[in-house]
């Protein structure tokens, strides 16, 4: 059985090739638009591609049982519509549910005929790093809505549970919700990162235009929304799902698990 996993060179793409060998799969593809920087593992089948570049994608999923599909909006129709000519059985996608751009890759991905299974994930853990210049250059977090509280989510645990489904098979026709396995406010995400770091770190709130503001240059147009965002988990905090230990096997990663890790990145 073949697994391709596109966008082997990002962020989950890459680790969705490492747990998979973890394991034991034995006919793992890539698709990378750039292998040397994927510095993907011995038995590996590296083949160049992109998402976006739709005459790279017959050959990549040539022979391929099942498929990861990272998310890219741009080419989603035609990629899932050339991956149901290949043959491809089942696609395990990244995307997002009702009121998020990303439900479009959901919509494309059934449209397509293949058998599926959506992982939406909540708030990724390496977000926090938002706060990062600020917490090397100080012991304050200037930032709107300290009581704002969801639950980060681990990319290794999304690639875990993406890689389990991808080898072990079934799911199909189901949507699963991916969050980590604490929901916690804001200031307490600071609180957690101070702890790693042997500092007492202090929030300080600021009004949400002020952060808007302030995450524009990283965010674009998107800062807006984040802080929009940020506001209705205040009353509405995320809840957890138990999907990554359910799926996996094992917990999902804690912040203070991830920071442990990550320490050097606030440093």
């Amino acid at each position: 059985m073949k697994i391709l996993v596109t966008g082997a060179t990002g962020n989950v793409g890459r680790l969705v090739v490492d747990e998979l060998l973890a394991l034991g799969a034995t006919d793992v593809r890539a698709l990378t638009a750039n292998p040397a920087r994927a510095a993907l593992p011995a038995g590996v089948e590296v083949v160049k591609g992109y998402l976006g570049r739709l005459e790279t994608l017959p050959a990549a999923f040539e022979g391929v049982d099942r498929m990861y599909l990272a998310p890219l909006l741009g080419t989603v129709d035609e990629a899932t519509r050339l991956a149901a000519a290949a043959g491809v059985r089942h696609i395990v996608d990244l995307a997002g549910g009702e009121g998020t751009e990303w439900q479009a890759i959901e919509r494309a991905v059934e449209a397509s005929g293949v058998a599926w299974t959506h992982l939406e994930a909540g708030e990724f853990m390496p977000n926090v790093e938002i706060w990062a210049e600020q917490i090397k250059a100080g012991d304050e977090v200037r930032d709107a809505y300290p009581d704002s509280a969801n639950a980060l989510i681990a990319l290794e645990d999304i690639a875990a549970v993406a890689a389990r489904i991808l080898l072990d098979g079934g799911h199909e026709g189901r949507t699963h919700l991916l969050t980590g396995p604490r929901t916690e406010t804001r200031a307490e995400k600071v609180r957690q990162i101070g702890l790693a770091l042997g500092r007492k770190l202090t929030y300080v709130e600021i009004t949400p235009e002020q952060a808007a503001e302030w995450l524009r240059p990283t965010m674009g147009d998107f800062a807006s929304w984040y802080v929009a965002g940020a506001a209705q988990l205040v009353t509405h905090p995320q809840p957890v799902t138990r999907t990554v230990e359910e799926i996996t096997g094992r917990p999902g990663t804690t912040l203070a698990q991830w920071m442990a890790a990550n320490a050097d990145r606030f440093r």
